[in-house]
């Protein structure tokens, strides 16, 4: 009897688990927002028209939002006299951008569907959209979350890995989300667009010997050697197609072109090198691996049912 009772609380607990889980569904606003997608895709379409770097920056702040207390919007909070948000994080801090297009994304749901989509499903089909303009692949988008009333400086601080990360770091921080090793790698693939300021790889470029000396004297003649010169002159987190959501990232690391010290972390020697040089020989892969890491990372701890808010303006809690 009383092992057919732990049966049971099993089976309810399995139960509840899934339930939870299945709240977020690729249909979620099939019936109370029909035209969400093509809403968002517009915006962000103008947005990466005008400045392709754009795409890159959406992506960046879905992966941001969903490593501080989990995929609810909580990045996009302004900081005010009365609340500190993750903005001014020293990850964040003069890095994360595209607020603006949030914004103009969420003003435009609103007049389709007021008071129904959330910013954080803003934000993940924002980063979709953007991976699929720039050359990526498309996946259907798990949807359903909901709005955060909270930040946290702090777990910005603490849980976004910096550029200057060890493999062995960058592995605790990912598995620290529920994301594997495997996850990470692919994930890291996001890197194949945007830019990176020269403060973030300035040591690298000058004081590293696991670079290709002439990728290295390249990015030295846009970074200077002194701190505080050049500090934000940007540069290619891609040498080779920095415009193109493509597997050149893995290529470069493999040819020690890596630009940050993170980056080039994943193919040093250890033991995520073998995935570097699979993903460099196969997109294909590369491109199924990364699908399956955005959804897993987009699943983390969303706020679903009654938790949180939907937020009327993505800057500030209702």
């Amino acid at each position: 009897m009383a092992s057919s009772c732990k049966v049971l609380v099993l089976f309810i607990v399995i139960l509840f688990i899934g339930s939870s889980n299945a709240q977020l569904s690729t249909n979620y606003y099939s019936k109370s927002c029909k035209h969400i997608f093509s809403t968002v895709k517009s915006v962000v379409s103008a947005a990466v028209s005008k400045e392709r770097r754009m795409g890159a920056s959406l992506l960046r702040l879905h992966f941001h939002d969903c490593f501080v207390n989990g995929c609810d919007g909580s990045i996009l909070l302004d900081d005010t006299s009365n609340f500190t948000g993750e903005q001014n994080a020293n990850p964040n801090q003069n890095s994360v951008r595209g607020f603006n297009v949030i914004d103009d994304i969420k003003e435009a749901v609103e007049k389709v569907c007021p008071g129904v989509v959330s910013c954080a499903d803003i934000l993940t089909m924002a980063a979709r959209e953007s991976v699929v303009l720039l050359g990526g692949p498309k996946w259907k988008v798990p949807l359903g979350r909901r709005d955060a009333r909270t930040a946290s400086q702090s777990a910005a601080n603490n849980n976004i890995p910096p550029p200057t990360s060890s493999l062995a770091k960058l592995i605790a921080s990912y598995k620290a989300q529920g994301l594997s090793k495997k996850d990470m790698v692919a994930l890291s693939g996001a890197h194949t667009i945007g830019l990176a300021r020269c403060t973030n790889f300035r040591a690298r470029i000058y004081n590293e010997t696991n670079i290709d000396s002439s990728f290295a004297a390249q990015k030295q003649s846009k970074c200077p050697r002194t701190s505080g010169s050049g500090d934000n002159n940007l540069a290619s987190l891609d040498v080779q197609t920095p415009n193109s959501f493509d597997n050149n990232y893995y290529k470069n690391l493999v040819s020690k072109k890596g630009l940050l010290h993170s980056d080039q972390q994943l193919f040093n020697g250890g033991s995520t090198d073998s995935q570097v040089q699979r993903y460099a020989k196969n997109p294909n892969l590369f491109n199924d691996d990364f699908v399956r890491a955005m959804i897993k990372m987009g699943n983390i701890k969303p706020l679903t049912g009654s938790k949180g808010e939907i937020r009327k303006k993505c800057g500030r809690v209702n």
